[in-house]
């Protein structure tokens, strides 16, 4: 066997092993989406719940009725004490359920938008999934009558978009922990500012591919916390990468680190397309987007910043969110507690 045909050969057993790889990771989110199609018919259940609520204020206006019958004859001085009582009582159940009704009414609006989150947060994932599915099936066809020349480009191609799908289905897994208390954290003490380096050597790519303008600050001291690396570094390329995502060519993105008390405080700040009002009160809750941002350089599936929240937080730490309103940039903080010397 020549030299080339052993490379070929090796190309495609990578190749084949990427797309195994992306089998399993397939079947994973199979499951998380088996997992959100479970609240989607008990959101579902809720709505046909809710349809009583008609039925009670029906109830509701026969009741009335009666109390205002009720009221007529305690009016009247002949009335004994016995009906006085019974027209109290009656105005009291009146009172009970005026408010289960609008009780009632509150549920079913909720669960009504709910459903409705569920829905696109559905079809986002399907989108999102069948994506990069499309290149690799079309790579997967031609794989056995490519040129050798080929080949590696080919495996880039499949490298990257099992990359993409990873990250989503790790992004859908991590959604399924916060749900269930179930992160998994291998805590130790780490320096942040190696942390934050490498954070920054992961977003570089798509700051110098969107022409942006990027300066970071940290202090001369150690900045020693117990955490996770791995989930640390997640952390910071989250909304490293949010900020490159939604910040215009030739706009700015600045980290500044700082030490407070017995706290790191790290701000990411830019000057990109900002956070309208209504959405800002919202932005750590899963599936929500705000509607300026969808389609800008991506939709996304709105569980991001949900899962910094919930690693900030498994780590001890907080996470703050500000914008001054769509086009007027945004600024993240967060803070995680320094490690004891």
């Amino acid at each position: 066997m020549s030299e080339a045909d052993g490379k070929n050969d090796q190309a495609i057993a990578t190749a084949a092993r990427e797309l195994f790889l992306l089998g399993q990771k397939t079947v994973a989110a199979r499951a998380v989406l088996a997992a959100v199609h479970k609240e989607l018919n008990q959101a579902n259940t809720q709505l046909v719940d809710s349809l009583h609520v008609e039925q009670l204020i029906e109830a509701n206006q026969q009741l009335v009725l009666s109390i205002l019958s009720a009221q007529s004859d305690a009016e009247n001085p002949t009335s004994s004490q016995t009906e006085q009582q019974m027209y109290l009582e009656m105005r009291e159940a009146n009172e009970q359920l005026v408010i289960a009704a609008l009780s009632a009414q509150d549920l079913q609006v909720a669960a009504e938008h709910a459903l409705e989150q569920q829905r696109n947060f559905l079809n986002q994932v399907a989108h999102e999934l069948r994506n990069p599915l499309t290149p690799i099936s079309l790579i997967a066809g031609r794989l056995v009558r490519v040129p050798r020349e080929e080949l590696p480009r080919m495996q880039m191609l499949i490298e990257g978009q099992v990359k993409q799908m990873s990250r989503l289905v790790e992004d859908l897994l991590d959604i399924a922990r916060a749900s269930t208390g179930k992160f998994r954290l291998d805590c130790h003490i780490v320096d942040m500012a190696q942390i934050i380096h490498e954070a920054i050597d992961i977003c570089t790519p798509i700051m110098l591919a969107n022409n942006l303008h990027f300066s970071s600050q940290l202090p001369d001291c150690t900045l020693m916390v117990k955490g996770d690396p791995a989930r640390l570094t997640q952390i910071l390329g989250n909304l490293l990468g949010n900020a490159a995502k939604y910040t215009p060519a030739d706009g700015t993105v600045i980290l500044t680190a700082t030490t407070q008390a017995e706290y790191l405080e790290i701000l990411i700040r830019d000057n990109g397309i900002g956070i309208t009002p209504n959405a800002l009160p919202f932005i750590f809750e899963p599936f929500v987007q705000d509607v300026h941002a969808v389609g800008f350089n991506g939709a996304g599936l709105g569980i991001g910043l949900t899962v910094v929240r919930e690693l900030i937080e498994a780590h001890g730490g907080t996470v703050t969110g500000t914008s001054e309103g769509e086009g007027k940039g945004s600024e993240f903080v967060m803070r995680l507690p320094l490690a004891s010397h």
